[in-house]
């Protein structure tokens, strides 16, 4: 038996529901918003959504006592129109910082000993001030970090090669954000280095596409919610089942002292493992600028 909260139920976090019930990762699931109509609303076409499908997810009454026995809490609350006209996921944390400061002891008081998802922005801070706020393990906290960007990153290189995206390997590492960077040293081609055959001019034109794709949804829709959808449904899937996948989520790196997007093995327990990869001498000024980035917004707070 596999429960799930969601707090949060706006455009992410209600098709964040949807995919997890699509999948069948789930056999509980219960909600939280501030918006008791849209929890109604939610709950009622997910159910009318169920009929005719094989299998059934329980969708239980909002109360914070079902946090207790949950496998897995997904932290979803924010306003993504605070983004309105400006690209600094910094504007954010005025507000998502006190949305922290609200469920955290919530989360704390229940009992929850369960993995928490994190995909409220900006990911890694919030993900970090959710870890120091509930008391819960490093471990145990993780953010879905910079899985979006490398999926993006993956349908940009697959677009100019005409190859499907699931066909590029490598990540994105540090910040969800501005700072964030490709390592390109990472990326693999058939397993052969993209830089091998890419030039400089070129990867940084992925880069752009990749980066753009993001804009591209926002600027068109006013949010986006599909991509990080699969990315945090892809992540629940991996410790709902103890899969043991490789994600570059966002995880603590005691090295740095922070959070940070890199890859880390997710299984039941969160993650069990994080790996440092082996970055040329730009990507490490990189990584080191991104991880300056998140220390500074944390320290805001």
């Amino acid at each position: 038996m596999k429960k799930a909260a969601i707090i949060g139920l706006g455009h992410v976090g209600s098709t964040v529901a949807y995919t997890l019930i699509a999948r069948q990762l789930v056999d509980q699931l219960v909600f939280f918003d501030h918006n008791e109509k849209k929890i109604n609303a939610e709950v009622n076409d997910l159910i009318d959504g169920q009929v005719g499908q094989n299998g059934w997810v329980e969708i239980l009454p909002s109360d914070e006592r079902e946090l207790s026995d949950c496998d897995l809490i997904i932290f979803s609350a924010g306003d993504i129109t605070i983004l309105q006209g400006t690209t600094d996921r910094f504007a954010e944390l005025n507000y998502t910082k006190t949305v922290v400061a609200e469920w955290a002891p919530k989360i704390k008081a229940s009992g929850f000993n369960g993995v928490l998802l994190d995909i409220t922005n900006p990911c890694d801070v919030v993900t970090q001030y959710l870890q120091e706020l509930t008391g819960l393990p490093k471990n145990q906290v993780i953010g879905t970090g910079t899985t979006l960007d490398s999926a993006r990153m993956k349908h940009a290189v697959g677009k100019n090669l005409n190859l499907h995206p699931n066909t590029i390997e490598g990540y994105v590492i540090g910040e969800h954000g501005n700072s964030q960077f490709v390592a390109w040293s990472s990326v693999r081609v058939a397993g052969k280095p993209i830089t091998e055959n890419y030039t400089p001019a070129q990867l940084e034109k992925f880069d752009h596409d990749a980066r753009d794709g993001g804009w591209v949804t926002f600027a068109g829709k006013g949010y986006t919610s599909y991509g990080i959808a699969n990315q945090a449904a892809i992540v629940a899937e991996a410790i709902l089942t103890n899969s043991r996948m490789i994600l570059p989520v966002s995880n603590y790196s005691a090295a740095d002292g922070c959070y940070a997007g890199h890859p880390a093995i997710v299984g039941a327990g969160g993650v069990s493992q994080d790996f440092t990869l082996q970055l040329t001498s730009a990507e490490q000024e990189k990584w080191q600028h991104t991880i300056e980035t998140i220390k500074q917004m944390h320290a805001s707070i």
